[in-house]
């Protein structure tokens, strides 16, 4: 709110300005410069307005804005003038009565807080806001009430441009090659997805999305990187938040965000507990075909399962001020989750006309423990010139799952697996920023990070006729994946008047070992790659900018996607990992234009990706078969494999836009469209259980697009409500297509308690829309799908607020660094 308060205020000094200056003389043309910080922290205030009156013609008003640093320099006529330096919620600055003949320097200006000016103006730190900027867009979750007892995921769902589909699966403008980090960090989560819905959403500060990261970042991500923020109280004294939440289908959880901060440290901690039961449906109706084409027969496939369990999420931290420029801080981190996942599946059995033949039950009884402990440490040095410092990062974590399943089918042997997984990771990085000259920067810096990740997957099946379990040595594996990155990369940018650019250049070694112990497979990986980036900007006016930059990306195959034990929930639609995959390569090309006007933000940008050996997911028969009964007569259905593969090339063209509108005080709205093209040329070459070399032309152009809207509506007597809606259009894939979807939330909150308390309502899925529903083509048969992950969701929450007040101002030191710096952003 403070950079569009600021930004008005000087549209409208520039228009007044423009009224009157066709009347004018030719002046002599002078420059007044300075800089604007916070008296209270001698933070530089970016966005604050310095207006120039002249006192001969008070009519005559120009002016600026400080840039990041709180510089700003603004060309002017000379005369005499009366001078404001003015920011919101900041005491004014005035200087009466100066005469400017020639370039003057006003020096460092100390602004101080207005206490009168924070009961009348709403600087709500904790609201939700999206601030959209040229190389990234920052979504603030505060006290957003769609998100509340909910999880990151839910979190995420909410931010622009960012999706995730019913498996928990992340896209970012469509696409699923996406970099999530946790802190800046890569998590060592064994499922990212699960872990993503483990973390409480009252822990998140905020999201950053980055479409087209510079050298600086993990080349991991062809679709760009997500990184979510944890809340780290920076508050004066003790204050903090707490959270609880009660809600149907069961969730009970409470969540707490403590923080003491003194001159010499800053103590924090969120400690959240939560039980929570997600229960889901999926579908599949298969139509098989003889190879005269004719139809054999039909099975319909339903599933209703539940995921339910106890988690706890925890960490605790200090920052220590060794002195004014060198901070050390340090996190500890530790999550646990306990539960059991059941799964009933029905499967009903159709002769060629659709004559009901039997049914067959297969009942999964699932229970999974996981544990993780993370700890990072992270050193600051701030040099004596602005801009120029060193930090020291080192993160080590470890992580543990087990799971135990139980099938029992009323047609086959039953089955017992046990899927015992571990995870380690160390993460070693360095950073050094130099400033040159009054706007050039150069940077260097290298990351090692090193992974372990096993997996023992034991099949137990049970013999009735000997009455015990005997080993399936055809499926049980000892799986180990260990990845060796190390990094270097190096940045140069500056900024000529309105003209700014940024080159880097980045090297990543990557080491993979992939074995499997039981096969005695192993395999090894090694390849090193230079990732070059580059960002080009021109402010074409004050509120006005526009963007090209330039990445080279990788993914790299990991987890579910190279395991090659199969999931066996199903015994006839099976997914299995592929340990040959290689990793893919993308060429990112982004052009950003934004634009801010009084009520409006638009950020719009075409974008273009060129993919080398992209992934897709392949269906095909497996070669085995399940025998059934139709009619009298034993048929054998044939069990049918999902499987990841490395196509020849993948192109993604796409354009979207993002708009943050106020059309009224109290009405907000946050709009989000995004339309892309995905073109695969390539195809797939395998041979078949009869020997058989198979062909799959898996060529395929489709076209698509995804929309989104949120409207926050200040109600009377102060409640405000919240919806959104979600559409995600009709899909082609190469071998069938995905339907449209529609998904809306619903939510209402009011302040309580002299406002130190809020109670919140929402709806996760209004309209229990959100499915995945597609139709797959193959040549043996044709099946329709639909998949709910979660039904809908209804939480009450309240939230307690200590020593904090809800518009309490909250001034965080900015990391600097940051590659907006140079991207001349308004």
């Amino acid at each position: 709110m403070k950079k569009l308060i600021s930004l008005f205020t000087l549209l409208f000094i520039c228009s007044t300005s423009l009224l009157h200056s066709q009347d004018r003389q030719t002046p002599n043309k002078i420059k007044v410069s300075g800089k604007v910080i916070d008296k209270s922290t001698s933070q530089p205030l970016e966005y604050a307005t310095i207006v120039f009156q002249n006192t001969k013609k008070p009519e005559m008003v120009t002016g600026g804005i400080t840039n990041n640093k709180g510089e700003f320099d603004i060309e002017i006529n000379a005369g005499m003038y009366d001078i404001r330096v003015e920011f919101i919620s900041f005491k004014t600055v005035e200087f009466k009565q100066r005469n400017l003949q020639s370039n003057t320097n006003l020096g460092t200006i100390t602004l101080a807080d207005d206490a009168t000016q924070l009961d009348g103006v709403e600087l709500r730190a904790e609201r939700s806001t999206v601030d959209i900027k040229l190389d990234k867009r920052v979504y603030n979750v505060g006290q957003d009430m769609m998100v509340k007892g909910g999880t990151v995921s839910d979190v995420l769902d909410n931010v622009p441009s960012v999706s995730v589909d019913v498996d928990g699966t992340v896209s970012l403008r469509g696409n699923e090659n996406v970099r999530i980090l946790i802190d800046g960090r890569p998590s060592n989560a064994i499922n990212i997805n699960d872990a993503l819905r483990m973390i409480p959403a009252d822990a998140i500060d905020k999201v950053e999305v980055v479409t087209n990261p510079s050298a600086r970042y993990d080349a991991e991500g062809g679709g760009g990187i997500i990184n979510i923020i944890l809340k780290k109280g920076k508050n004066q004294g003790l204050n903090g938040t707490i959270t609880g939440t009660i809600g149907d289908p069961t969730n009970r959880g409470i969540t707490g965000n403590i923080n003491f901060k003194s001159d010499n440290f800053n103590l924090f901690t969120t400690q959240g507990f939560n039980y929570r039961e997600s229960p889901g449906n999926s579908l599949t109706n298969t139509e098989y075909f003889n190879e005269d084409g004719t139809t054999r027969n039909f099975i319909y496939e339903t599933r209703d399962n539940s995921r339910d369990g106890n988690n706890y999420n925890g960490n605790f931290g200090f920052d220590w001020y060794l002195d004014k420029t060198i901070t050390w801080t340090n996190t500890f981190s530790y999550r646990k989750n306990s539960g059991d996942n059941p799964e009933h599946v029905e499967f009903d059995f159709y002769d060629a006309n659709k004559v009901f033949q039997y049914t067959t039950i297969r009942q999964l009884e699932q229970t999974n423990d996981g544990e993780n402990i993370d700890f990072s440490s992270n050193f600051v040095k701030n040099f004596k010139k602005e801009g120029h410092k060193l930090t020291v990062d080192a993160s080590f974590s470890d992580n543990a799952d087990f799971d135990f399943s139980f099938i029992d089918d009323e047609e086959f042997e039953d089955v017992r697996t046990f899927n015992d997984q571990t995870s380690k990771r160390t993460i070693l990085q360095t950073d050094y920023v130099l400033p040159i000259g009054k706007n050039g920067r150069f940077e260097i810096g290298y990351k090692g990070d090193f992974n372990e990740n096993l997996t023992d997957f034991t099949q137990e099946d049970f013999n009735e006729s000997s009455n015990t379990w005997i080993k399936n040595d055809s499926i049980s594996n000892i799986f180990e994946y260990k990845e060796k990155v190390n990094a270097l990369y190096t940045q140069y940018g500056n900024k000529l008047n309105k003209f700014s650019y940024f080159f880097g250049l980045r090297w990543e070694d990557s080491n993979i070992d992939v074995n499997q112990f039981i096969t005695n497979d192993f395999t090894n990986k090694r390849y090193n790659n230079f990732f070059p980036s580059a960002v080009f900007s021109y402010e074409l006016t004050e509120s006005t900018n526009t963007s090209l930059s330039y990445s080279r990306r990788i993914q790299r195959p990991r987890g579910r996607f190279l395991n090659p034990f199969p999931n066996y929930s199903s015994n006839i639609n099976i997914f299995q990992g592929n340990p040959d995959l290689d990793p893919a390569m993308t060429h990112a090309i982004d052009l950003v234009y934004l634009q801010k006007w009084k009520k409006l933000t638009l950020s719009s940008s075409a974008y273009y990706n060129y993919t080398e050996d992209s992934f897709q997911f392949i269906r095909k028969e497996s070669g085995a078969f399940v025998e059934t009964e139709v009619s009298g007569e034993t048929v054998l259905t044939p069990i049918i494999l999902t499987t990841p593969v490395n196509l020849a090339i993948q192109y993604r063209f796409g354009f979207e836009f993002n708009l943050n509108y106020t059309p009224f005080k109290w009405w907000r709205l946050n709009g989000n469209f995004n339309f892309f093209r995905n073109e695969t040329d390539g195809e797939y070459i395998y041979t078949n259980y009869l020997g058989n070399q198979v062909v799959q032309n898996l060529d395929n152009i489709a076209i698509s697009w995804t929309t989104r809207i949120t409207s926050k509506i200040t109600l009377p007597y102060k409640i405000d409500w919240q919806t959104n809606a979600t559409y995600n259009a009709p899909q082609t894939t190469a071998q069938g297509k995905y339907l449209g979807v529609i998904s809306a939330n619903l939510a209402f909150s009011k302040d309580i308690l002299k406002d130190k308390g809020t109670i919140a309502l929402n709806v996760s899925d209004l309209f229990n829309s959100r499915k995945r529903i597609s139709e797959t083509n193959l040549p043996s048969s044709f099946a329709y799908s639909e998949m709910q992950w979660r039904e809908r969701q209804i939480n009450l929450s309240f939230t307690y607020r200590f020593n904090k007040q809800k518009n309490e101002k909250e001034r965080q030191q900015k990391r600097e660094g940051g590659d907006e710096e140079f991207m001349g952003k308004p």
